[in-house]
């Protein structure tokens, strides 16, 4: 995890020039035959002061129960490698980022279902704080780095509110997504209606890239095993 602190650490003394080192430096991109693992996924869990006690519970076990279910395994198999890698982060304000699940290749349904179950049981394990968005964009792109060599990298970003500090999320959004990257959107509807359009023009970018909607987090659950899914299978697939 070396490189993501270092990265990272220097994202947030001087986010601007962060991103545009990531247009200088674009890293190197496996071809799909020399890929490890069909995607990449960082899932990014949302920890700010919007979302409760209760509510943070309804996103974890949301989480574990979409990776147990057969649904996911079996986009998992029609893969050309039948096997991705997942990392798993809470984040907050724009110095608040944590990471709970390190790099895990799933390549067996028992590895999904095991992770799944530790995903449900997750506490909360940062502060509580403002909405950074940008911020927590820029910490999945620093993980990427540690991840295995994928035909695919794809950052989810599940949310119930809308960037309210550091740098603007389509100037983070688009260098980003000029590496190659996709970045998908969870949004939950409970406090913006609209959350999903917000999320559609200012954080979702890359090929096939799309925002999910829950209309509460009730329905989390089952948004994020359609999202998943359609992660999983990738473009053109269904």
């Amino acid at each position: 995890m070396a490189r993501a602190r270092k990265w990272f650490a220097a994202a947030l003394l001087a986010p601007v020039a962060a991103v545009a080192m990531l247009v200088a430096n674009p890293p190197d991109r496996p071809r799909a035959d020399d890929a490890d693992v069909d995607v990449a996924l960082v899932l990014a869990i949302d920890c700010s002061y919007s979302v409760d006690a209760s509510e943070h519970r309804l996103q974890m076990e949301g989480f574990g129960a979409a990776l147990q279910s057969p649904e996911v395994w079996k986009a998992i198999r029609s893969g050309a490698h039948r096997r991705i890698a997942v990392t798993v982060f809470q984040w907050s304000d724009v110095s608040n980022q944590r990471i709970i699940i390190p790099w895990t290749v799933i390549d067996t349904e028992d590895k999904a279902i095991r992770l799944g179950g530790i995903l449900a049981q997750g506490g909360r394990i940062v502060p509580q704080g403002g909405t950074g968005i940008s911020a927590a964009m820029m910490f999945g792109y620093s993980l990427l780095g540690d991840g295995p060599r994928a035909t695919r990298q794809v950052i989810d970003i599940a949310t119930d509110g809308r960037n309210n500090m550091g740098t603007p999320t389509p100037q983070t959004r688009d260098a980003i997504v000029a590496q190659g990257v996709t970045i998908n959107a969870l949004a939950i509807l409970n406090e913006w209606p609209t959350l999903d359009k917000y999320l559609e023009r200012q954080v979702a970018g890359g090929d096939e890239n799309f925002v999910e909607k829950a209309t509460t987090y009730d329905d989390f659950g089952a948004a994020m095993l359609r999202k998943l899914v359609k992660e999983i299978t990738g473009p053109g697939m269904t």
